[in-house]
C-alpha cells in the first residue's frame, strides 16, 4: 500500500510533496541475484547505491522545472529507495519520493516503467565484466559510471559496451527498416520553439517515422508530443519514443512522459555514441552548449575520412523568429571547422513539411547505404568514431584551461577539442560535480586562437541573451570565462 503525500516541498519543485511506496515491477527485471540486490543496497559499494538512488529519484521528479541537478538532490536528500528480494521477485520500497509520481496512491504507470528501466541499466553496467572492481563510480568524473576498457578503442570495445546496453534495454530491431530519427535541441527552450519541434516530430509521425531524443524537456519534448499525434491519426500502434540519457544528465532533464524506451549510458561519450550508431537520420533544432556538443560530436565524426561511403542525413531546422539560429550556428561552423563541414548539413528554415519529406527521403538513402556496405539497419556498425571521441572527458579547470583550441590543429582534432570544451561547459550549468567545483572554484577559464575564443564568445553570450542556458527565465551566472574577452 502507499501512504499519503506528506512534506510539501520548494518552490523549484513541480511535486508538491512526498509518499512512501512499495512498487512492483511489470513483465520486466522481475528477478534479481542476491548479489546484485546487495550491490545496489549498498552492502558492498556505498556508491553505486548513491548513482542508483540519484537517477531513480530523477525519473521520480517527473514535474521538475529545474536543470540544476544539485538543487533537485538537496531538494530530496531524505528520499531512499531500497530492492526488497522476495522469493516471488522483487519489490523496490520508496520513502520520501516524490509526490508527482503518484495518482491516487498508484504510482504512474510510465514512472514505473522508467524507474524498472534506472534499475535495469545500473544493474547491467555495474556488473563485470563491465565494472569489475568495486570502484563503480568513477573518482574522476562521479556523475559517470566506471567501466572497463573505457580509456582505449583500438579493438571496438567501447562500441561493443553501447551495443550491449541497447539490446539489453530491447532496443535493437533487427528486422526493422529504418525509420528512427534522433533529434537534438535544447531543453531550455521559448513556446514558439517548442511549437515548432512538435509540428515536425507530428509530420514525422504522419509518414511513420519514429522518434528518438535526449528524453528531457523542450526539443526533446516537442518531437515525441508532435509524432504521437501523427502516429495516433495513422493509427500506427506501435510508434517508439526512445530517451537515452547519462547518469550526470538526468536530474538536470528528467524523463518526459512520453519516453515509452528509456535507456541509461555510463557517460555522455557513450550517449552520444548510442544516438549516431542506433538513429538513422539527425534533426537539430535550436539550443545551447548541449547542442553544439552533440553537433561537434557528429561533425567530427562524420569529417573522418573512414566515413566518406557512410549515409546520415542530418537536418538543421528552425522556425519563426528562430529562423535566423542555424545561420550563425553555420557561420561559427564554418570559422571554426572550415568551408567543407557544410557538406555534412542542411539547412532547412520554418518548413516542417519539407523537414520530414527530407528525412523520409533519406530513410531510403539509408536503407540502401546500408544493403550495399552490408552493415545493419539496427546499429550502425560501420561507423568510425574517432578514438578521442569515445575517450571519457574528466571535466576539471585544468583539462579545461588546457584544451588546444587552435586553428593549425587538422579540423577533426579541433571538433573534438571544441566538444569538450561545450561538453565541460554543460557540467559546470548543470551536473551535480560541474556546479560544485565552479561553487568552489570559480569559473572554468578557456584559451586559445584569439579568434576561435571570439566566435566561442559571441556564441555562448548569444545563448545566453537568448535564455537558452537555464530553463524558466532563471538569471544565468556563467560558468566560464574566455581568456581575453570580458565577463
Amino acid at each position: 500500500m502507499n501512504e499519503t503525500a506528506k512534506s510539501p516541498k520548494g518552490v523549484y519543485s513541480g511535486c508538491p510533496g512526498t509518499v512512501n511506496a512499495q512498487v512492483s515491477p511489470r513483465g520486466t527485471l522481475e528477478l534479481l541475484s542476491q548479489e546484485e540486490v546487495s550491490r545496489l543496497n549498498g552492502v558492498r559499494d556505498s556508491s553505486v547505491y548513491e548513482l542508483f538512488r540519484r537517477c531513480a529519484l530523477a525519473v521520480l521528479n517527473c514535474e521538475d522545472v529545474t536543470d540544476d541537478a544539485s538543487e533537485v538532490f538537496a531538494l530530496y536528500a531524505d528520499f531512499s529507495i531500497e530492492i526488497a528480494h522476495r522469493a516471488r521477485g522483487i519489490k523496490l520500497i520508496l520513502k520520501n519520493a516524490p509526490a508527482c509520481a503518484f495518482v491516487d496512491g498508484q504510482i504512474l504507470n510510465g514512472v514505473r516503467d522508467h524507474l524498472f528501466a534506472v534499475l535495469r541499466d545500473i544493474v547491467f553496467m555495474s556488473s563485470p565484466p563491465y565494472a569489475p572492481t568495486a570502484a563503480a563510480v568513477s573518482q574522476t568524473n562521479p556523475d559517470s559510471l566506471q567501466v572497463r576498457d573505457t580509456q582505449a578503442d583500438s579493438s571496438g570495445t567501447v562500441s561493443n559496451l553501447v551495443f550491449n546496453i541497447l539490446r539489453n534495454a530491447a532496443l535493437l530491431r533487427p528486422r526493422m527498416p529504418p525509420r528512427l530519427v534522433v533529434c537534438w535541441g535544447g531543453h531550455s527552450i521559448g513556446r514558439e520553439e517548442y511549437l515548432y519541434s512538435k509540428a515536425v516530430g507530428y509530420q514525422l509521425g504522419l509518414r511513420g517515422l519514429d522518434i528518438c531524443t535526449g528524453c528531457g524537456p523542450g526539443a526533446m519534448k516537442g518531437p515525441m508530443k508532435g509524432a504521437t499525434i501523427g502516429h495516433a491519426k495513422q493509427r500506427n500502434r506501435e510508434g517508439r519514443y526512445i530517451g537515452i540519457t547519462e547518469p550526470g544528465i538526468i536530474a538536470a532533464e528528467s524523463p518526459n512522459p512520453i519516453v515509452n524506451n528509456l535507456v541509461i549510458l555510463p557517460d555522455i561519450e557513450k550517449r552520444l555514441e548510442a544516438f549516431v550508431r542506433l538513429g538513422h537520420g539527425i534533426i537539430v533544432f535550436p539550443g545551447g552548449v548541449g547542442t553544439l556538443e552533440e553537433i561537434l560530436f557528429l561533425l567530427g565524426t562524420l569529417m573522418d575520412t573512414d566515413n566518406a561511403d557512410i549515409t546520415v542525413p542530418l537536418i538543421f531546422t528552425a522556425g519563426g523568429a528562430s529562423r535566423s539560429y542555424f545561420a550563425e550556428i553555420d557561420a561559427f561552423l564554418v570559422s571554426t571547422l572550415g568551408e567543407q563541414v557544410r557538406r555534412f548539413y542542411r539547412i532547412i528554415e520554418d518548413d516542417p513539411v519539407a523537414v520530414a519529406v527530407a528525412m523520409r527521403d533519406g530513410m531510403v538513402a539509408v536503407a540502401a547505404n546500408r544493403r550495399a556496405t552490408r552493415d545493419a539497419f539496427y546499429y550502425n556498425w560501420l561507423l568510425k568514431i574517432p578514438a578521442e571521441m569515445k575517450r571519457p572527458f574528466a571535466v576539471s579547470h585544468q583539462s579545461m584551461a588546457t584544451l588546444q583550441l587552435r586553428h593549425d590543429l587538422p579540423a577533426a582534432e579541433l571538433a573534438i577539442n571544441l566538444r569538450r570544451a561545450f561538453s565541460g561547459i554543460v557540467a559546470g550549468n548543470v551536473k551535480d560535480s560541474g556546479v560544485s567545483m565552479i561553487r568552489e572554484y570559480g569559473p572554468f577559464q578557456l584559451n586559445g586562437d584569439p579568434q576561435i575564443l571570439q566566435e566561442m564568445d559571441l556564441l555562448l553570450r548569444g545563448f545566453v541573451a537568448q535564455g537558452r542556458m537555464k530553463l524558466g527565465g532563471k538569471a544565468y551566472n556563467p560558468c566560464y570565462k574566455i581568456a581575453g574577452t570580458e565577463g
